[in-house]
């Protein structure tokens, strides 16, 4: 009797989103660099339940990335280092998305990283004539070589430079996801929907770093890196109410997310869909988890429709 509840539980609640014209089954989004480009995720499910995903952080030439060991361990999360790695665009677009289309059949999202506003445009210009690619993310966390490597997203000039650059060669919603390591956040964000920007990202890894107390060096070859995992969520929620009150354009919430009711808990600071990253590296069923147990959660909560809670939490 309780399997026929959860059932006609299922079937009632409406777990689909709309983000700049682009209809997700539902807003359960793997975030960049923690889903690869979608194979090897699909071999442990059909990944075709997700509403989307992020693919792996593409730049112009081909990245190793950074030195090892780029990976450390912390409460409630990690700090990684692993530098952008990536075959670059050339091979994205001639092998990796013709490996995507055999086992995802819905629009994708590609991260495109760069260390220059021209890389930007250049990448964004190949990706957008792409008919898999469904949004482009630009991730404006990367140093800008001619500002002596401050990150573009530090800086609302810079994150205005970048994204109107991009618009002009881009006719495929573009989605700038921005770092949390600034003192205001809802100035870049500004910035970057002043520039024609679709929709907001955030947020990218914190700053962190861990000692070896043996060796009494830092773990990570790179010194520090992105902090991620359950220990950030407050702080992107909060970023996320920020920027979704201020701005007029929908935010893809990010930073945290590892079970049904924080994505839930994110929608209600004002995402419109909601990226799943570090835990996709510690269960690789992180997200197909999380899709199931939502008709449940939404239940609990007397929630029918996910697109309804959307902002609710500033009503």
């Amino acid at each position: 009797m309780q399997t026929e509840n959860v059932n006609t539980t299922a079937r009632e609640t409406d777990l689909s989103v709309e983000l700049s014209g682009l209809r997700l089954d539902n807003p359960v989004i793997p975030a960049s660099g923690t889903f690869g480009f979608g194979a090897e995720f699909a071999e442990f499910y059909d990944i075709n339940i997700l509403g989307s995903f992020s693919f792996k952080g593409t730049t112009k030439e081909p990245r190793f990335g950074n030195p090892t060991p780029r990976i450390a361990e912390c409460t409630e999360g990690m700090i990684n280092a692993v530098g952008l790695q990536n075959p670059g665009i050339d091979a994205v677009v001639s092998q990796e998305l013709p490996r995507m289309a055999k086992v995802f059949r819905k629009p994708v999202i590609a991260n495109i990283s760069g260390f220059s506003v021209e890389e930007y445009v250049e990448c964004c210009g190949r990706i957008d004539s792409e008919p898999q690619v469904g949004i482009i993310e630009v991730n404006v966390s990367c140093p800008n070589v001619k500002h002596g490597g401050m990150s573009f997203g530090t800086r609302p000039e810079s994150a205005y430079e970048v994204t109107k650059a991009v618009k002009a060669v881009t006719t495929k919603p573009v989605y700038m996801k921005l770092s949390p390591n600034v003192t205001d956040i809802v100035s870049i964000a500004r910035a970057c929907e002043e520039a024609g920007a679709d929709g907001i990202t955030l947020i990218n890894t914190m700053l962190g770093m861990r000692i070896d107390l043996r060796t009494r060096k830092p773990v990570i070859a790179n010194t520090m890196g992105g902090f991620s995992g359950p220990a950030i969520f407050p702080v992107a929620l909060r970023m996320v109410y920020q920027v979704a009150g201020a701005c007029g354009i929908p935010v893809m919430g990010c930073g945290g997310v590892s079970s049904a009711r924080d994505v839930i808990e994110m929608m209600m600071a004002g995402a419109t869909a909601v990226q799943v990253g570090a835990m996709n590296l510690r269960n690789p069923y992180a997200c197909k988890e999380i899709i199931e147990a939502l008709p449940q959660e939404m239940e609990r909560l007397g929630i029918t429709r996910l697109r309804d809670i959307i902002g609710i939490a500033r009503n």
